[in-house]
């Protein structure tokens, strides 16, 4: 199941040092991230491998489902983060123009172990 978690920040007048290290549950093998509206419809799928979202810029609507629940998540600070369990099937929504996703995974990609699986559900903030 998903859940939310906040990033220590530290802010005075020189801006805001946000510290990632020590909070995520599982080693880091794999640090990516994507920009561009086109880029975010490859979610929808499930991944054998834990993964934490933070949006560095923007905003995202996280739709996540674990197979009998069905969750929302709003991304829109960078001292936010998603924690995404492997059986999680997750979709981004609702992208501002200017978003940046960032994603840690706990494995290196595959895409043989990618699951794709049809929508099943819908949701809007609108």
């Amino acid at each position: 199941m998903a859940r939310l978690i906040n990033l220590k920040t530290f802010t005075d007048t020189r801006g805001s040092l946000t510290v990632i290290e020590r909070v995520i549950p599982f080693e880091i093998k794999r640090i990516f991230y994507v920009n561009g509206r086109d880029h975010f419809k490859t979610g929808g799928k499930r991944q054998h491998m834990k993964q934490a979202v933070i949006c560095l810029k923007g905003s995202c609507l996280i739709s996540n489902h674990t197979g009998t629940e069905e969750q929302h998540f709003i991304l829109n600070t960078a001292d936010q983060c998603l924690l995404l369990a492997p059986e999680d099937r997750h979709e981004m929504l609702e992208i501002t123009d200017e978003s940046i996703l960032m994603v840690l995974a706990s494995e290196p990609f595959e895409h043989e172990e990618c699951v794709q699986e049809p929508r099943q559900y819908e949701f809007s903030l609108t």
